[in-house]
């Protein structure tokens, strides 16, 4: 089942008040990009990220998005913004270091 474009737009506004966050849609869902890195993505209107060692301390549900992925972690409380942004970079602080 593919996201719908209003969640997807309500993620994005969400996320406006930080400045490099990016998407791209891809088979029916949505990849988002913090300063060019993946870090998460919309699958079946459930917004997920990444699985790092900081963003453990959040206690998110594990989320299998699609058949043969690996494990995410779901945000449930999308409605915070500031929730939501601290997440994410946490989680790109994380991903970040894995790349170095």
């Amino acid at each position: 089942m593919a996201s719908t474009k209003e969640f997807k737009e309500f993620i994005a506004e969400q996320l406006s008040s930080i400045s490099g966050i990016s998407f791209r849609y891809m088979m029916g869902e949505c990849v988002f990009y913090y300063n060019g890195v993946v870090f998460g993505g919309i699958y079946d209107d459930r917004f997920l990220v990444k699985r790092t060692e900081s963003n453990k301390s959040y206690d998110l549900a594990e989320i299998i998005p699609y058949k043969n992925a690996k494990p995410m972690y779901m945000i449930e409380n999308v409605e915070d913004s500031e929730y939501l942004i601290d997440i994410i970079k946490t989680t790109y602080a994380d991903l970040v270091k894995i790349k170095k």
